[in-house]
């Protein structure tokens, strides 16, 4: 079983030093540090890394911390063709050696889950942002792969050879990268396990370059986008309801019903190529993808109808049941959209680790 250990720092302190040192004494695994564009002042560190066995990679810039772990996989690829997998850590102090050479021992030849350092939240001493954070975006995760994954922000996990691909194709340069690799695991059918380690978070956490509003936008900017996308696609539904209503003749019988549809159709019609274009960047062919979206349109229209009927045949004011009916169609509607609509390529086999290596690294010095 051949392992290596793969560590993105940015402007790392003393404590990356200890750990090397620590897993140096511990394990004959390469190690290989990337630094991700920490500037002149942090060279000392990685120049001491280096003197001390690690493998340096030194990002000219700072390309963020997605980039990082696949300049890293990259090298260790080419470095060790042998591998059966790479274990990755932060540079922080939050994980420690013992767990760091636990989860390695999960990754014999031929596995295919992705191993996750699972920290426990409840504990004492996890900041409540941390806390918060986690279970915000294990709800959303399970929500939409389906899978549950009790630490989805880990950065302490086991890539198996089966995923070198995969997590070398996965979209994403910064702190999104992580969110991505472990959604497009979990859809590829690939198992999550977990390990549960210890929750250490050193100084409050200071020492994570995590900035909580910036990079959850970033992270969930998908779902952000399709929210934005709806609640304007209602804004075009409403405002050409009010014009059709107002041109159409009132002697017309079915005028009211005449420019519901008549808006409908076409703010659907917008919030399609909205969310092709801006919420999913989707670039297979229109013409399928525009039948599946038809097909999803009309469903959701009958079942809004039909279960607010319902809603209000059982007593409930119909307004609210609207709201409460739309919502959660709304929902469904995304995750739909995401997995059959306007999915990349739906039931193309994974990609092969010849179809996206050796990639040059980019930015790289």
């Amino acid at each position: 079983m051949k392992i290596a250990v793969l560590i993105p720092a940015y402007r790392p302190d003393r404590g990356l030093l200890m750990l090397a040192e620590d897993l140096h004494q511990s394990t004959d695994a390469p190690i290989l540090v990337v630094d991700d564009g920490s500037g002149p002042d942090c060279r000392p560190i990685f120049d001491r890394l280096r003197a001390g066995g690690c493998i340096v990679v030194r990002h000219a810039e700072n390309l963020g911390k997605g980039a990082a772990l696949k300049t890293g996989i990259r090298q260790l690829c080419s470095l060790f063709p042998d591998l059966s997998g790479i274990v990755t850590a932060d540079a922080d102090g939050q994980h420690l050696v013992s767990d760091i050479l636990a989860v390695g021992q999960l990754l014999p030849p031929g596995s295919t889950g992705l191993i996750l350092g699972s920290r426990d939240f409840d504990a004492a001493g996890v900041p409540p942002r941390s806390r918060l954070g986690n279970r915000f975006s294990a709800l959303a995760f399970r929500l939409e792969t389906g899978t549950a994954c009790a630490d989805t922000q880990t950065g302490l996990r086991g890539i198996p050879r089966a995923l070198f691909a995969l997590a070398l194709a996965t979209p994403g340069d910064r702190y999104d990268y992580e969110m991505n690799f472990l959604r497009a695991a979990a859809i590829s059918g690939h198992p999550l396990v977990p390990l549960p380690i210890q929750t250490v978070y050193r100084d409050g956490n200071r020492g994570s370059h995590f900035h909580a509003l910036r990079d959850s936008v970033l992270i969930f900017k998908t779902p952000l986008r399709y929210a934005g996308t709806a609640l304007l696609s209602a804004g075009i539904d409403l405002s050409l309801f009010a014009l059709f209503a107002a041109l159409l003749p009132q002697t017309l019988a079915l005028r009211l019903a005449a420019a519901t549809v008549g808006a409908r159709v076409l703010s659907g019609g917008c919030n399609f190529f909205l969310n092709r274009r801006f919420c999913f960047a989707s670039k297979r062919p229109v013409g399928a993808q525009a039948a599946r979206y038809a097909a999803l349109f009309v469903t959701q229209m009958a079942a809004s109808a039909l279960l607010v009927s319902l809603l209000a045949a059982l007593g409930i004011a119909a307004a609210g049941a609207k709201v409460a009916v739309d919502a959660a169609l709304a929902v469904g509607s995304y995750l739909i959209q995401r997995r059959w609509v306007f999915a990349d390529r739906p039931g193309r086999p994974q990609s092969s680790l010849k179809e996206v290596f050796p990639l040059e690294a980019k930015k790289t010095a």
